[in-house]
């Protein structure tokens, strides 16, 4: 009952402090907002916040705002998916050969720190300016992050495991499907976690490539006609629907990986 207490009393506490964050945040951008001088090109908050919920009847551009996100989740997630099909099955060989780890994570180190927006001219070279590029920008930036953090994950599977599979007679095709496989789950939920979150982040970026739908394209949209409120609402949008996508995938980590929870 004690640790049931204490369970619910942290989760008060959370909940508490979050609310009393997001008050001081309302309280300081209205003060802000009510300037003179900032208040031309900063936006009242409540306006946000109604401009945000009015833009869900009302289009901005040829869609309405719930299309806009669905647009983008789209782009987000065919590139995402890409990203993880190629990424994870890397980071598992380049983790079970030493050959193609000492050829393939040096080219990771260098591509590691390439920003999303650096590949634009590159993809536009090679895809166009079609849905491809968005999806090939969209892709880089979560194969990257997949691909290390799958590999990390596998390097540091605890070695008497792999010794006691050997021990038991297993080939290296069951300690690689039983043993390393499982074990690396945790970090590639955790790659996943943390990559879905940049390929989101990149969207933005991709939706720079001639687009006129999608939460980046009401950004820049706004950028264009000096519309600070629009740009709000479209950062707004981003950050609610990442914060729900990241949390159902830490909700799904926590129900596959019961065990061992990396993502807090």
């Amino acid at each position: 009952m004690n640790k049931k207490h204490r369970f619910q009393n942290s989760r008060f506490e959370v909940i508490f402090y979050a609310i009393l964050a997001f008050a001081f945040l309302l309280t300081v951008w209205t003060l802000v907002s009510n300037s003179p001088r900032i208040g031309k090109f900063f936006p009242n908050p409540f306006v946000v916040i109604q401009q945000f919920f009015t833009a869900f009847t009302q289009p901005i551009g040829k869609n309405v705002m719930l299309e806009h996100i669905l647009i983008s989740l789209r782009r987000v997630g065919t590139g995402f998916l890409l990203g993880a099909a190629i990424g994870i099955p890397l980071g598992l060989i380049m983790a079970w050969s030493k050959t193609l780890r000492a050829f393939g994570m040096p080219l990771f180190s260098i591509v590691r720190p390439i920003p999303g927006l650096a590949w634009i001219p590159l993809a536009i070279l090679w895809f166009g300016l079609g849905e491809s590029s968005k999806y090939f920008l969209i892709c880089m930036t979560a194969l990257v992050g997949i691909t290390v953090q799958t590999y990390n994950g596998a390097l540091n599977v605890d070695p008497l495991l792999m010794g006691a599979g050997q021990m038991l007679g297993a080939s290296k095709l069951q300690l690689f499907f039983n043993v390393l496989l499982p074990s690396t789950v945790p970090y590639i939920f955790l790659g996943l976690q943390g990559s879905f979150a940049g390929a989101w982040c990149a969207v933005i970026a991709a939706e720079m490539i001639r687009s006129d739908e999608g939460v980046g394209w009401i950004i820049f949209n706004g950028m264009n006609y000096a519309n600070t409120t629009q740009v709000i609402v479209g950062m707004l949008a981003i950050g609610l629907v990442g914060l729900i996508t990241s949390s159902l995938l830490k909700a799904l980590e926590r129900r596959c990986c019961r065990w061992n929870v990396q993502g807090k």
